[in-house]
């Protein structure tokens, strides 16, 4: 995925030294491959376990899959991560599925769909993808806002295995 510039963001693509840089837990060498800062609570277990649904053998082994379309979020023009926008790799059957994330901080301000939608465009030029998709909880309303925003429509629901019903949304190319 190249840099994406939005008005208000750019878009940088994650590259294996900084997965590994995360992953390692070392946020300092994280922040120097990749040239910003990130905030105070971030990179986090949650944020990782949820970034990165591959174990690091499979990243490492397939990077232009499993990093594909993956970027992190910072203003403009400051180097500061405040969020990422991750697909769950490079789809095989043309359905990329998409998550993202805004740091505290830097929520209610429109930025995760500025973001997103960036990222949903850029994938959906893509040779081979059919689709965008994005799952989330009805009770989620700033997650629907950003999905609705972004132009996915609802197509149907599936079960989470704790939290219970997700509403799937997608967009087609």
């Amino acid at each position: 995925m190249p840099a994406l510039v939005t008005q208000r963001l750019r878009l940088v693509p994650m590259t294996l030294p900084a997965v590994e840089a995360i992953l390692d837990g070392d946020k300092p060498r994280a922040e120097a491959v990749i040239g910003a800062t990130f905030p105070a609570a971030w990179p986090n277990e949650d944020l990782v376990g949820r970034a990165f649904p591959y174990s690091r053998a499979a990243i490492v082994a397939a990077p232009e899959i499993r990093l594909w379309g993956d970027s992190l979020v910072m203003l403009r023009d400051e180097p500061r991560i405040i969020g990422s926008v991750v697909f769950k790799g490079l789809p095989a059957d043309g359905i990329a599925e998409v998550a993202y994330g805004i740091e505290e901080g830097s929520r209610s301000q429109g930025l995760a769909t500025e973001a997103t939608l960036a990222c949903v465009e850029w994938a959906l030029a893509q040779p081979g993808i059919l689709c965008v998709q994005a799952t989330t909880f009805p009770w989620h309303h700033a997650s629907l806002g950003v999905i609705r925003n972004c132009g996915l429509s609802q197509v149907g629901m599936r079960d989470h295995d704790i939290l219970g019903e997700l509403l799937v949304f997608e967009r087609r190319a």
